[in-house]
C-alpha cells in the first residue's frame, strides 16, 4: 500500500497532453472568421492524425467553440470513438474589431500582436491577455484527472500556450511551423515535452 501514492503519481506523469492547431481553412473575407470551416486539404491533413500511436492513448477531446476547430476535432473524434467538450477559453485571440485581414495586413499586424503582448493592436486582444485566458482554460481542464487530453484550438493561442510552458516570453519566433500542427505537454509538471511538429503521414 506504501506504493500507491507513488504508482499514481506515475500514472498521471505518464500521461502526455496535445495542443492541435486546426488545418488549412476555407478563407471567405464575407464570412465571420470564427465560421470559416475547413478546406479538403484541412480535412485530408486532419485523418493523418490516425497515423499517430499516441491518438489511441487518448481519454478526452476539448475543443474551442470556433467551427474550424469543432471541425478537426470532430474528425479526432471520429478516429477515435470519444466525444468533443468545447470550451469558449480555447478561442483565437480576439480579432473581431479588425475582421478579415489580407494577407500581408494580416501577418504585419499578427507580428505586432506577439511583439507588443501588452498593447492592443488595432483593437485586437491583447497577447497577455489572451495567454492568461488558454493558460487558464487548459489549466482548469487539466485538473483532477489523469486522462491523456487532445486540446484542438489555434496557433496564435497555441503559441501563447507554448511560451508559457516553456517559460519563454512571448515572442512569434515559437509560433506553429504551419496550420494542422501539435506539440505534446505535461500537464501536471507544465512544461512542453517537445517542439511543434506537423500533422503529416
Amino acid at each position: 500500500m506504501d506504493s500507491l501514492p507513488a504508482l499514481i503519481i506515475s500514472y498521471f506523469e505518464a500521461m502526455p497532453s496535445y495542443f492541435i492547431t486546426h488545418p488549412e481553412v476555407n478563407v471567405d473575407p464575407q464570412v465571420r472568421i470564427e465560421d470559416w470551416n475547413l478546406s479538403d486539404a484541412g480535412r485530408s491533413r486532419a485523418t493523418h492524425l490516425a497515423s499517430f500511436d499516441w491518438v489511441n492513448q487518448l481519454g478526452r477531446i476539448i475543443t474551442s467553440t470556433e467551427r474550424k476547430a469543432e471541425e478537426a476535432g470532430a474528425i479526432l473524434a471520429a478516429l477515435t470513438g470519444l466525444s468533443c467538450t468545447k470550451v469558449v477559453g480555447l478561442c483565437e485571440n480576439d480579432r473581431s474589431a479588425t475582421g478579415y485581414l489580407p494577407g500581408p495586413e494580416f501577418e504585419a499586424t499578427a507580428n505586432e500582436f506577439f511583439a507588443h503582448p501588452t498593447i492592443s493592436v488595432r483593437g485586437w486582444e491583447t497577447a497577455v491577455e489572451a495567454q492568461r485566458r488558454i493558460v487558464d482554460a487548459i489549466r482548469r481542464h487539466s485538473l483532477n484527472t489523469a486522462a491523456s487530453t487532445a486540446y484542438v484550438a489555434h496557433g496564435a493561442v497555441g503559441t501563447l500556450l507554448y511560451c508559457d510552458l516553456m517559460g519563454l516570453p512571448i515572442s512569434r519566433e515559437h509560433d506553429q511551423p504551419g496550420q494542422g500542427s501539435y506539440f505534446e505537454f505535461d500537464p501536471q509538471n507544465w512544461t512542453a515535452r517537445d517542439g511543434w511538429r506537423r500533422i503529416e503521414p
